[in-house]
């Protein structure tokens, strides 16, 4: 998810990067088990689609695959790291993945946002097929 332009050797210096900053925080913990977490935190369980009945279009909530969530909420991590200006990637890229695990950061803001996109549309339930 961190890879541009085929730049491989970058996307995991980048990411092994951020895995030894997270470490360095905390000794106790395994870097893959804080991403893991953070993942689970971040995953969004609704999400709203767009549905045309009748001329008019509809935002019909709908649940998430278990694939897609995963790949949202890694997508969402990695942006907000990336939006973040004036600090390096991996540090952002760190800086993101704990925030997402202790449940706070921009990437949960974002789920939660989702969510509530889907609770204010669940009238229109009923036109998901």
């Amino acid at each position: 998810m961190v890879m541009k332009w085929g730049e491989k050797n970058v996307a995991q210096g980048i990411v092994y990067g951020a895995f030894d900053e997270i470490a360095a925080k905390d000794q106790a913990v395994n870097p893959l088990d804080v991403l893991q977490r953070a993942v689970d935190n971040a995953k969004p369980r609704l999400e709203v689609k767009p549905r045309r009945v009748g001329g008019a279009t509809y935002q019909v909530p709908l649940e998430v695959p278990s694939d897609r969530q995963v790949s949202l909420a890694m997508r969402w991590i990695v942006d907000f790291a990336d939006a973040r200006k004036g600090i390096p990637m991996r540090q952002a890229l760190a800086a993101e993945i704990l925030e997402a695990y202790q449940g706070q950061g921009n990437a949960i803001r974002k789920r939660d946002d989702v969510h509530k996109m889907a609770q204010a549309n669940k009238a229109f339930a009923h036109f998901r097929w």
